[in-house]
Formats: C-alpha cells, sequence, structure tokens
C-alpha cells in the first residue's frame, strides 16, 4: 500500500504542475473574441437564464471556484479580467457549476448536502485516526470511527469527479455554441480542463487508497 501512496502523491505533484504549465502557457494566447473571464461568465449566465448570480474577483491563482451558497461565481483576479483561451475555459467551468445548481444537478445536490457535515467532522478525523494507531491494541473503536468518518471524504472525492467533468463537458459546449472560441482556442481550453480534471482523479485514487491502507490496519488487528 504504501508504494501506491508514494506513487499517487507523485502524480498529485506531477498533474499540479503540469496544470500550471498548461495554464500559464494557454493565459499568453490572447482570445480572438477578445472577451474577459468576466465577460465569458456574464454570457454564459445570461444565455443560461440565470440572472441571480454574481460574478466576483478573488485574490489568488486558480483559486476559482462557484459558491452554491450565496450563488456566486468566484474568479480569481487573472481569469477575471484575462482574455485569453485559459481564462474563458475557467470562467465557463465555474459557469457550468452555476447551470448545474439552476438545473437541480442530482451529483452537485447530493455533493452539497455533504459539505455541512465534512465540515463539522473534518478536524476529527486525522485526531482520530492517530488515536487508532496508538491504541489499536487495546481497542479498535477509535480507529474504527475514524475509518467511517474518513470514508465520507473518500466518498465525497469520488461524489466531485461526475460534478467536475460535467461542468466542463457543459463550458466546452456553451463555448462552441456561441463561438466565443476559434477551433483551436476550444482545443486548448479543452486540453487545460482535462488536466485540471485529473487533480480531482488523482485525489480520489488517492483518498481511496488511504481509506484501504486504514481498514487493512484495522483488519489486521482484528
Amino acid at each position: 500500500m504504501y508504494p501506491l501512496l508514494i506513487l499517487l502523491t507523485l502524480a498529485s505533484w506531477l498533474i499540479q504542475w503540469r496544470l500550471r504549465s498548461k495554464f500559464k502557457q494557454y493565459s499568453q494566447v490572447g482570445l480572438s473574441s477578445g472577451l474577459s473571464g468576466a465577460e465569458i461568465a456574464a454570457k454564459m449566465l445570461a444565455d443560461h437564464g440565470i440572472y441571480d448570480v454574481r460574478i466576483i474577483s478573488t485574490e489568488g491563482q486558480l483559486t476559482d471556484h462557484y459558491n452554491p451558497t450565496d450563488k456566486t461565481v468566484n474568479l480569481s483576479e487573472g481569469v477575471y479580467a484575462e482574455r485569453s483561451a485559459a481564462a474563458a475555459a475557467i470562467a465557463a467551468h465555474e459557469c457550468g457549476h452555476a447551470v448545474q445548481h439552476s438545473t437541480a444537478y442530482s451529483m452537485l445536490q447530493f455533493r452539497s448536502a455533504l459539505v455541512p457535515t465534512l465540515s463539522a467532522v473534518s478536524k476529527w478525523v486525522p485526531m482520530l485516526i492517530l488515536a487508532g494507531f496508538f491504541l489499536i491494541n487495546r481497542t479498535p473503536l477509535p480507529l474504527l470511527v475514524g475509518i467511517g468518518l474518513f470514508s465520507l471524504t473518500t466518498l465525497f472525492s469520488f461524489i466531485t469527479l461526475p460534478v467536475e467533468f460535467d461542468a466542463s463537458r457543459r463550458a466546452l459546449a456553451w463555448m462552441d455554441q456561441r463561438g466565443v472560441v476559434t477551433t483551436q482556442e476550444h482545443a486548448m481550453a479543452k486540453d487545460a480542463l482535462w488536466w485540471a480534471a485529473m487533480t480531482y482523479v488523482v485525489a480520489a485514487l488517492a483518498s481511496l487508497a488511504s481509506l484501504l491502507y486504514y481498514v487493512s490496519i484495522f483488519t489486521r488487528r482484528r
């Protein structure tokens, strides 16, 4: 199990590096339509009849996200003002989540329903797992509870996958339909979003590997 965890950690680092490299490369490619990330986001929301979602500029790099609680599309400063294939991909992807929300996409609803529970228990998981390791020969209870709570994290990671892939699919389909990107720019946007999706895939696999490792310790004790 250790070699697998090490391999997944290495894969995660490489994919993150590749993702940043791709976005840096595509950020230097000016968008032929001349639209900024914020303008693309506004256009995509309007085309889907969504007028109650705000578009906000947020600090950081690759900090872009959609917040279903306050209905905001949060775009990093570069993406918000940038007019590039990378900015178009990110802005449209985050709006894809807004479209999911407005259409009651089931997997997004499922993921959102798990957030309060995960927020409440996440701080306890490391302590329970660690306590479980130390107390494994006395009582399996802390480790068992830790495994149960950690399994929710793993479930969340895998539920995130269809949510992210679907948001990218919606984004690419809309950009193609509306002609806001050329064929070449569309290919760049697709490539960038694919690498972004791979970060979630590796994270889910790493979470599953960790869960199986904890379970193996528990079963060996028995």
